[in-house]
């Protein structure tokens, strides 16, 4: 919204709670609500969920309710409205346990052709819309685009063990290189998805900075990561040693962009060197919008000694 808004183009905002850029409140899961908001609408960016944040605090009905529910209400009054494009935010968690190889394995490398297998409520439910999505493209011809992002929040991890071996910059700016994406490159891949939609009538690409790894080095780093990050991306040993960060020892999964490169024409400008450049210039690794947006969080209350609750935690 505030990438639309800043270049002119006129968009409606629509969310369950009042902020700057709400035009109206309310649920994707009304009809009545979204059939007033679909109204002269060009394209949909369909962002509401329910997160994996929400797991250990929300019931399950609930997110049927906003990720399948929502979704399809938001579907049916696109189709209705003969809109031009329609894109959904879906997420790389949704592979689930593919994302996870045996001990002693290589990484696997992920890509659109891996099959997921959700490991919670929030995997099946975001599969489950994903699946409208195709269904809506291949009976109302509805041009559809299923964007797969992976970690662009700026919350810290909910790992414990994460929190306590690395500083959250360190960590964020380790997984550029095989698990997250700057807020930019997210929004300009969803405005490409819009305006490339037609022409591609349906897909499903993930959203991740584009990675220097190759398939080949999957076995690599999976036992000595630092090794095989010098090798592809060599320059950011001196800037981690003079404040003290550490690379990850083990990567165990790498997501390939390529598809929604190709494809959808996107070109994300922050990759894994260019974040270290950045920090370097800035001794920042985040960029102007990540900046204005802030850590808006997933929950009204706040949790001790956490970002939010996890399986296990209470």
């Amino acid at each position: 919204m505030r990438t639309l808004r800043a270049s002119g183009h006129p968009a409606v905002g629509l969310d369950v709670v009042a902020g700057p850029f709400t035009d109206e409140v309310g649920s994707v899961a009304d009809p009545l609500c979204v059939a007033r908001c679909m109204g002269g609408v060009d394209a949909v960016l369909h962002a509401a969920t329910l997160h994996k944040p929400h797991v250990e605090t929300h019931p399950r009905e609930a997110f049927v309710q906003t990720n399948v529910l929502g979704t399809l209400m938001l579907l049916e009054a696109a189709a209705r409205a003969r809109v031009r494009a329609f894109v959904m935010t879906s997420t790389t968690s949704a592979f689930g346990d593919a994302l996870k190889p045996p001990p002693g394995a290589p990484a696997a490398w992920i890509d659109e052709t891996v099959t997921p297998v959700p490991k919670n409520i929030y995997g099946v439910t975001k599969t489950a819309a994903e699946d409208l999505c195709q269904l809506f493209h291949r009976n109302e011809r509805l041009a559809t685009i299923v964007l797969k992002t992976s970690r662009f929040f700026p919350e810290e991890d909910d790992d414990p063990e994460a929190r306590a071996a690395y500083a959250d910059d360190n960590s964020k700016a380790n997984e550029y290189l095989f698990r997250r994406v700057a807020i930019e490159d997210v929004v300009d891949a969803h405005l490409a998805a819009a305006e490339r939609a037609p022409a591609i009538a349906f897909g499903k690409y993930i959203i991740s900075a584009t990675t220097p790894f190759k398939p080949e080095d999957c076995a690599r780093l999976s036992a000595d990561a630092p090794a095989v990050v010098s090798l592809r991306g060599p320059g950011w040993e001196h800037e981690y040693a003079r404040r003290g960060w550490r690379m990850f020892r083990h990567i165990d999964r790498v997501y390939d962009n390529a598809r929604a490169r190709r494809d959808l024409g996107w070109r994300p400008k922050w990759d894994f060197a260019a974040i270290v450049e950045r920090l370097r210039a800035t001794d920042d690794i985040r960029g102007p919008l990540a900046m204005a947006i802030g850590a808006k969080g997933y929950h009204a209350e706040r949790f001790e000694g956490a970002p939010y609750p996890v399986a296990g935690s209470r």
